[in-house]
């Protein structure tokens, strides 16, 4: 039984494989074939948060591979009326697969470990592997497939996406530069695990944006207060106010950079409405590629596809987590 509740539960040819499937069904759909691989399939959608890119992009994706879903809210009771072991002990006898969205990455752990099917992290505090997947496959688009020795440069918090870019950096030897306040970096404990799963990573990590972005392919930035974090709203804003991506940064960065975002965007904080709507802003093909990844991951996880290159005794190794 295969998990992937952070991208230390794929080895680099498995990234690679799943990036060769989604672009084959990418490829197919812009010519108007959706190749149902997973007829019959059943997907159970449980979401602790709000969304709109990570809901929609699974159910298309579903859909297209010719399954269903199920999108399950507060009615059914998770993590309230009975216990997690109980709750996906069952659900695991109703579906093939769980997209889980939840408040605390040990959630995630918890379910995976007493299901009977495969469950996907759709985001939790700790990680978003699905958006660094989509993310990753984007600039292997924009940059025409190579991304061994491309950088990318992350500017603000060292979040729960980043650490998903960092291990997928690692995993396809990209290097990665994070310009970050010091107060909000990884503490020693989290980059350890960062760098025990991705050995191969080259990191840096400085609090200066203008060397951040000079030599990156790509500029990412994400909110600089999640979900949860509402009530430091205003601290952080004070705090990160000089990594705000704009103008003057990008005009550091070398020609042709790309800005990312995993949306939703706090315009006029972390980037200004001149950058995220800029011919460089590739925001939109981002959040696109998230239901042909997930389409790849889906067909890796439940179909045929994936076989040869999935080991189906291997829980993975990202059950465990840094902090």
């Amino acid at each position: 039984m295969r998990h992937l509740l952070t991208l230390a539960d794929l080895a680099t040819a498995e990234i690679e494989r799943i990036f060769s499937i989604t672009e084959d069904l990418k490829t197919k759909l812009g010519r108007g074939l959706r190749e149902p691989l997973l007829p019959g399939r059943v997907m159970a959608l449980l979401f602790e948060k709000q969304s709109l890119r990570t809901r929609v992009s699974f159910e298309a994706a579903m859909v297209h591979l010719g399954g269903s879903s199920l999108f399950l809210g507060q009615d059914v009771g998770f993590g309230t009326r009975e216990s997690i072991a109980d709750f996906g002990r069952t659900l695991s006898e109703y579906v093939d697969v769980i997209v889980l969205r939840a408040n605390l990455h040990m959630t995630a752990v918890d379910l995976a470990e007493h299901s009977n099917c495969s469950v996907i992290n759709g985001l939790t505090d700790f990680g978003h592997p699905c958006q660094a997947m989509a993310d990753l496959y984007t600039i292997r688009e924009l940059v025409g497939g190579r991304l061994e020795g491309r950088t990318i440069a992350w500017i603000g918090d060292a979040n729960n996406v980043a650490r998903s870019i960092a291990l997928g950096c690692g995993k396809l030897g990209i290097k990665l530069i994070m310009a970050v306040p010091e107060k909000y970096q990884y503490n020693a404990k989290s980059l350890a695990w960062i760098r025990q799963q991705a050995p191969a990573l080259d990191l840096t990590i400085t609090t200066d944006a203008i060397e951040a972005v000079c030599d990156a392919v790509a500029i990412y930035t994400d909110v600089w207060a999640s979900m949860g974090q509402e009530a430091e709203r205003e601290t952080r804003r004070a705090d990160f106010a000089p990594y705000q991506v704009n103008a003057r940064l990008m005009s550091h960065a070398q020609k042709g950079a790309f800005f990312m975002h995993c949306l939703p965007a706090r315009r006029g904080e972390e980037v200004t409405d001149e950058v995220i709507d800029g011919p460089q802003s590739v925001v939109v093909q981002q959040a696109a590629n998230r239901m042909h990844v997930q389409k790849g991951i889906l067909a890796w996880l439940l179909g045929t596809q994936g076989a040869a290159l999935r080991d189906p005794g291997s829980r993975g190794t990202g059950l465990g987590i840094a902090e």
